[in-house]
Formats: structure tokens, C-alpha cells, sequence
């Protein structure tokens, strides 16, 4: 059985640009475009922005940052555009970039062009139309982990990704940096951390596990599955955070996002994804599954984890704080304060060997 593909909606208002001139710049570097698109945006882009650009012939996915404040390295559209380039000779599941603009003239921000693959991508819950028992959840679900098991396996020394890395360090690199941004995004009545990052410094291996290309948000809502195979992958998206680094660090990024049947009511209310459908492995038996396949000793994973929701609750205060301070209307993010705060709550039960 099929599901329908991913649903694109009109443009929030806030999140409008100026479709007149980026059909004109996009008709001067893609042969045979025809008539004037219509612009549909994609649901979640809590963070970078993806909008459907349907013509007379083809379709077309753009992607651009939100409007406001942002973080100095992050929503770099150009870099995540190389990045995607670099590689996809390695790793098809990569779209092809057809066009990228670095021209703020055009709608105020950079923005690249890809290929849009067509497929469904997983939401909150499992569509009815995909006919999966529970063999074929738990058949998606090592898929999944496969996927990122291959990526983990992509020759990093190739040109366009070797420079990505800066050597060892990657793990004191990132718990630094993302300490430093948890102190900048703070808003009235946010939590101080400073007992978790304490921890986190404290429990940091002394050396990084490898140094391979990592996607830092591999999620199911990042992934394409086939129109007519639901097990089948046809592409991953949301390049904005790759880089190469330490691989148990993504995959503590994946998982802190990983809610799964039998976690408390709060987290199931931030659940994303259907990990929580049966067949669907468990975090312990994802990690467990991952060293099986790598090689690799997942024995002290309770750092990874811990980073992981740290670095979640990082990035939710920095949506939180765009909202807190008017620079995005989007009501969804009114209750990111709170979730910040249950994110920290969650990181001291697993320090303190509760879960």
C-alpha cells in the first residue's frame, strides 16, 4: 500500500517572499522552466524553512532561513548546499542542488533549490495507508538505523568534506560551544544548567570514537520513503547541521528525539515521530544494534544521551527565545519555555541513574 506524500500548505504569513523574483532568478539557471510557480510551505521547519515550488512542469523544493535573530554559525545555506554537493556522488539519498543564491537582493536571505523527491515522510504518527505490522515497523526501523550506520561509513576525506573537520576535539568542541549557546539563548525564568554542563564536562571520553561524516539531525521526519515502498529510503534532508565528527554524537542527537511507548505523558507530548508504534526498537536497543553492526563500544552511551537531550534543549530555548522576543508570531513555539525546562529535568533523572 502507498501513503499520500508529504503535504505542503499555504505560506504562513510571516514566512512569505517575494515568489517574482526568485521564479525570475531560478528561470536564469534551470533550463525549461515553465509558467509561474505556486508556493506551498512544508509543515515543521522549526528552525530552517522548506517551501514547494510547483510549475507548469516541475516541482522544486527551496530552502531559506526564518527571519530574526539566529545564531552565528547556524542557517547557513550556502555551506549546507556544498555539504549536500559534496556529498552525493557518496551517498545517494542526498538531493541534487540546482541552484543557489547568495544574493540578499532576491528576497533578503540566501537560499538553495533541490530537487524535490517525491515519498512520504513520517510525522508524528504512522499513516494507516502504509499497511505495516508490526515486522514491517520493525523492518523501517533498522532501515532507518541502517541509513545512518552508511552515511557513517562515507569516506570523509573526500574533497568538500574533509574540510568540514577540524581534528580531534570534536566532542570538548561541541559541548563548549553548545554550553556558550545555552547561555546566550537564556530568557526570563529559564533554567541555569550549569550542574548538567558541569556533568557533561566531567564525563567527556578523553578522545573522539572516529571522525566520519555525521548528519546531527537524523530523524524520521528527515528521511524520504518511496511513494510505492514504505520501506525503501529514497532521501535524506536537512543538511544545515552536517559535519564530520564523533559518530555516537549523532547518534545521541537522533535519539533524544526518540520517544518511545513506554516514556511519561510529557515526553510522549513532544513525540514527533512513531517511534513509539510497535515493532519499533527501543533506544537501548538502538545503540546496541549500532555497536553490533560498527564494531564500536557503545559501553558508556550514558554521555551521548545526556548530550543529545542537552543539545535538544538548546535548540528548543533558541526557538523559545526568538518567540519570547517577538521576532517569530508562530503559536507553536509559545510552549517551548516550558519544554526547555522538562528537557533539563530529563538530563538530572538520567544523571542521576533514574532512567
Amino acid at each position: 500500500m502507498t501513503a499520500r506524500p508529504d503535504q505542503a500548505r499555504d505560506v504562513r504569513e510571516e514566512d512569505a517572499f517575494d515568489v517574482a523574483r526568485v521564479d525570475a532568478f531560478l528561470k536564469q539557471r534551470i533550463e525549461g522552466l515553465q509558467g509561474t510557480p505556486v508556493v506551498k510551505q512544508f509543515p515543521g521547519g522549526a528552525s530552517n524553512l522548506t517551501y514547494l515550488l510547483s510549475y507548469a512542469n516541475r516541482e522544486l523544493v527551496l530552502r531559506r532561513p526564518p527571519r530574526g535573530a539566529k545564531a552565528r554559525s547556524a542557517h547557513d545555506m550556502m555551506r549546507e548546499a556544498r555539504v549536500m554537493d559534496a556529498l552525493k556522488a557518496s551517498y545517494p539519498y542526498v538531493p541534487a542542488i540546482l541552484a543557489r543564491c547568495d544574493d540578499e537582493a532576491v528576497i533578503g536571505q540566501d537560499f538553495y533549490v533541490m530537487e524535490r523527491l517525491k515519498g512520504t515522510i513520517l510525522r508524528r504518527d504512522l499513516p494507516s495507508e502504509l499497511g505495516l505490522n508490526r515486522d514491517g515497523v520493525r523492518a523501517l526501523c533498522l532501515g532507518f538505523v541502517d541509513r545512518l550506520i552508511e552515511l557513517h561509513q562515507v569516506d570523509a576525506s573526500q574533497p568538500g568534506l574533509k574540510e568540514l573537520g577540524k581534528g580531534e576535539g570534536y566532542i570538548a568542541r561541541q559541548l563548549s560551544g553548545w554550553s556558550e549557546r545555552w547561555r546566550q539563548a537564556a530568557t526570563e525564568g529559564s533554567d541555569a544548567c550549569e550542574d548538567i554542563i558541569a556533568w557533561l564536562q566531567s564525563q567527556q571520553p578523553r578522545h573522539d570514537n572516529a571522525s566520519c561524516v555525521i548528519h546531527n539531525d537524523f530523524r524520521f521526519d528527515n528521511v524520504v520513503l518511496a511513494a510505492d515502498n514504505p520501506l525503501g529510503i529514497v532521501g535524506v534532508l536537512d543538511w544545515e547541521l552536517a559535519t564530520v565528527g564523533d559518530p555516537l554524537m549523532d547518534l545521541g542527537s537522533s535519539l533524544a528525539y526518540w520517544v518511545q511507548a513506554d516514556d511519561d505523558p510529557v515526553f510522549q507530548s513532544f513525540r514527533r515521530q512513531p517511534t513509539h508504534e510497535a515493532g519499533m526498537l527501543t533506544r537501548h536497543q538502538v545503540v546496541a544494534y549500532y555497536g553490533e553492526r560498527t564494531g564500536m563500544d557503545v559501553s558508556r552511551w550514558r554521555f551521548y544521551e545526556i548530550f543529545g537531550l542537552f543539545r535538544l534543549m538548546v535548540i528548543i530555548q533558541q526557538i523559545y527565545r526568538r518567540y519570547a522576543l517577538g521576532q517569530t508570531t508562530n503559536p507553536q513555539f509559545a510552549g517551548f519555555g516550558d519544554a526547555a525546562r522538562y528537557m533539563a529535568m530529563r538530563c538530572r533523572r538520567l544523571m542521576a541513574g533514574m532512567d
